[in-house]
């Protein structure tokens, strides 16, 4: 069902890049599954750079956190196998790379947000939420996104 709506808003799960740290991409403790940061992404694994408030747009910034959405989704099917054995969406913790004065890290962390109301719908897919700005993020992606789900 998760990937059927995937496929009715024109998304695609993106080829993930190999990973240069030392963690799991996915964990799981009783029913919650802990994702580890996933950066922003393009469908085939590139990397989407830039700094809010200098190289990017809000719009910009907003398609990177929902890319980094896509690419949570990508890790979490290959752990579970089944993207329907998750129930809904707990935390989100968003990091916007960003201008010292850049102000608008809730709306670009909004990209990601949308996407998951728009699978699990207004109760499961909206969660608490916290979204930050960064000096600088690896490679210098404009978003990463880490994020806890609960699982049936």
């Amino acid at each position: 069902m998760i990937e059927e709506k995937l496929a009715e808003l024109g998304l695609s799960l993106p080829t993930l890049p190999a990973s240069k740290g030392i963690y799991k991409s996915c964990l799981e403790v009783g029913k919650l599954l802990y994702v580890s940061g996933h950066i922003s992404v393009n469908s085939d694994g590139s990397y989407i750079t830039g700094k809010l408030g200098r190289d990017l747009d809000e719009t910009q910034g907003q398609i990177a956190a929902r890319q980094c959405g896509l690419a949570m989704l990508t890790s979490m099917k290959k752990h579970l196998g089944d993207l329907d054995k998750v129930k809904r969406v707990v935390k989100i913790l968003g990091m916007v790379n960003a201008t010292p004065d850049y102000d608008k890290h809730p709306v670009v962390i909004n990209g990601c947000s949308e996407l998951f109301v728009q699978l699990w719908g207004e109760d499961n897919g909206k969660g608490v939420r916290s979204a930050v700005g960064m000096g600088s993020l690896p490679g210098n992606v404009a978003v990463e996104i880490e994020a806890i789900f609960e699982l049936h």
